[in-house]
């Protein structure tokens, strides 16, 4: 974080990316002198409501996020920054986006939770986006247009007041992460999966919470001591998820709880014990099984330079047994929860628990939407997934060892990767073909 008093004084002369909350009203003129080098602009958590009409003096900014101030007009300007590829307006009142505010390099969209009724045309001439996040606006319907967004890769519209999803949606070539729940047309489902899971009521009272050992978008994980009400005394060290309730980039609590309970159990999911009830606040929560301290991260997410593709350490690297147990895991989870009617939305390495050994969970349904598995675009749905699976075999493979390069079991892996990541979505295998292949290359020899 900067302070006006630093620019003003010139210690930040030369600096790349600058952070100001300090309730501003009016842009300050001072960021023009870092014209020359500034690319990433962060003026999040202020009280502005327009933005410079020479703001383009910026001649490099590359990333602009100002979300979290009371904007209700997308700024006009934006669309004249000649570098600008990211636009971050999440949490502001926008309900307007006008066709001049859209530059020509846009790659990355951020509009989740404003109050949008409606988006221009042009946003089909983005064709460089790949990223659009709009859950938690009032859209009935999407531009038709979109569907020339060939790069489109990761697409967020979850709790808005959509009708039904747009027939062009399933021939993106390119998209892999779709979130949509908290929509009119999938209302049902989702009240139907609330209501038939099975899990037993875990009193507040019978858990004791301890460290906090996570944050993500959607809530808190707590590690906690669950009481045995049959044994006095006796506890079992469980996780507890606390829900925060509102809207996250991917959509709504309660849709991911909804998601997580229909999920059922697997061996490649954390396991669920039960839902909270009693809560002094009324906050919702699942109590999970604790999992191993040996469990790590199989990649970090995406990064402003990387987009919609997610960042691995450099010195990561799986062997090619590792990387067959991974996949294997993955894609049976992921039939698993096909059949059950979830696209789980952000099938992404950062989701993904490993050990050293390859033992594998997938995590995070806060992307997660259903679908009626009977519908006839059911199949285009899982298909977008497919693709998402097929990043994560690409990924596996990078980082595989050179010495498994002439293996057959390594061969066969790309050969299903690259028909994973086939262009035409319709040409994808589905996870029910894709789980039997994976168990016939794990048997090869190695």
């Amino acid at each position: 974080m900067h302070t006006l008093e630093q620019l003003r004084s010139g210690a930040l002369a030369g600096i790349t990316r600058l952070s100001l909350r300090a309730g501003l009203n009016t842009f300050p003129p001072e960021i023009y002198s870092l014209a020359d080098s500034l690319e990433i602009l962060d003026l999040s958590d202020n009280q502005l409501y327009t933005l410079p009409d020479d703001l383009p003096r910026l001649h490099k900014l590359r990333v602009i996020f100002c979300s979290n101030n009371p904007f209700t007009t997308l700024p006009v300007v934006l669309g004249r920054c000649p570098a600008l590829t990211m636009i971050g307006f999440k949490s502001c009142r926008i309900e307007q986006v006008p066709a001049a505010a859209l530059p020509a390099g846009l790659r990355w969209l951020i509009l989740t939770d404003n109050c949008l009724e409606a988006l221009p045309d042009a946003l089909g001439q983005c064709t460089q986006l790949e990223k659009l996040m709009l859950a938690g606006n009032r859209l009935r319907s999407l531009p038709d247009t979109l569907a020339q967004c060939r790069q489109l890769a990761l697409l967020r519209i979850a709790a808005n007041k959509l009708g039904g999803l747009p027939d062009w949606l399933a021939s993106l070539p390119k998209l892999a992460w779709l979130a949509y729940a908290g929509n009119p047309f999938c209302l049902q489902l989702e009240q139907d999966a609330s209501q038939a899971d099975e899990l037993s009521d875990i009193p507040w009272h019978q858990l004791q919470v301890g460290a906090l050992l996570g944050e993500g978008a959607s809530g808190h994980i707590y590690q906690a001591g669950l009481a045995d009400p049959l044994t006095p005394g006796e506890q079992t060290s469980v996780a507890l998820k606390l829900f925060k309730g509102g809207i996250t980039s991917d959509g709504l609590p309660r849709c991911e709880m909804a998601a997580a309970l229909q999920a059922g159990q697997h061996t490649g999911l954390i396991p669920l014990l039960g839902r909270l009830r009693g809560h002094p606040q009324m906050r919702e929560g699942l109590v999970m099984a604790q999992i191993d301290e040996g469990f790590d991260n199989l990649a970090q997410p995406p990064s402003l330079a990387s987009c919609t593709r997610d960042v691995y350490p450099a010195d990561r690297g799986f062997s090619l047994p590792v990387v067959l147990r991974i996949a294997s895991t993955i894609a049976a989870v992921a039939r698993h929860l096909h059949q059950r009617g979830i696209l789980h939305g952000d099938l992404y390495g950062h989701n993904v628990l490993y050990r050293q050994d390859g033992c594998t969970l997938l995590s995070d349904f806060g992307a997660a939407s259903f679908y009626d598995p009977d519908k006839a675009i059911a199949v285009a749905l899982q298909q977008i997934e497919v693709r998402a699976f097929g990043y994560l075999l690409q990924e596996l493979l990078a980082h595989c060892p050179a010495e498994y390069v002439a293996q057959p079991a390594r061969s066969a892996l790309a050969t299903l990767q690259a028909a994973c990541l086939a262009t035409v979505p319709s040409q994808r295998p589905l996870f029910t073909d894709i789980a039997p292949r994976l168990e016939a290359i794990c048997a090869m020899p190695l």
